[in-house]
This record gives C-alpha cells, structure tokens and sequence, in this order.
C-alpha cells in the first residue's frame, strides 16, 4: 500500500503569521489555509521537503500534548537550527520540541 499519514496538529493561532512561521524555517513553506467562511476557524497546511503537517484551530483536532515521530536524514542539523540536542538511542539518534501550541515533536534518524 502506498500512500502517506498527515499529522494534524492543533494550534489556536494556526493563521496567525507568528504561530505558522514557526513551521516556516528555511526551507519549508505555507502551501495554503481553508475557512468555511471569514471569523470561523482555520485550517492551514504547510510543507518542508516530504514532512506536511496540518495546523488546525478547530478544537477536536488533536490535543495539546500530541506526539508526533518525524524520520529525518540528518536530525543533527535540524537540532542546530532549533538549538537543541540529540541523543543516541540503540536504534536512532533524535531530539524532542515542543511548539507553544503543546505539540511534541520527537525528530529522529535511524542508525545504519
């Protein structure tokens, strides 16, 4: 089966242009945002190479805390971006964030 999971992760300022620059780092793009009419909550995705959350403000759409595993070729360089560590584990070398909106995202390259 081929096919592809979107994470939806929720954020009460997913419109707003702070709370989606901070999935906008270098690389990674606002693709579009959806309301079923002006005032009502937005959905928004955005895109950095495969990885393509969505950031919802619909309440429902997950829940502060969620987790999320991101696969990555280098988490090195995307702990240096953040400013974080990675620590090795026996079968990956990874790193947690935490955006304001309460979701956790755990970034990880397997081992060979």
């Amino acid at each position: 089966m081929q096919g592809e999971a979107v994470p939806i992760l929720r954020d009460a300022d997913a419109d707003a242009e702070a709370a989606s620059a901070r999935y906008r780092r270098p690389g990674s793009t606002r693709e579009w945002e959806h309301r079923f009419e002006p005032g009502l909550p937005a959905f928004v995705g955005v895109a950095r190479g495969q990885v393509r959350p969505f950031l919802s403000e619909h309440e429902g759409d997950a829940r502060p805390d969620t987790l999320v595993h991101l696969r990555v070729r280098d988490v090195d360089a995307v702990a240096a971006e953040f400013g974080v560590l990675v620590e090795d584990a026996p079968r990956a070398r990874g790193t947690e964030l935490r955006d304001p909106g309460g979701n956790r995202l755990r970034v990880g390259t397997p081992k060979d």
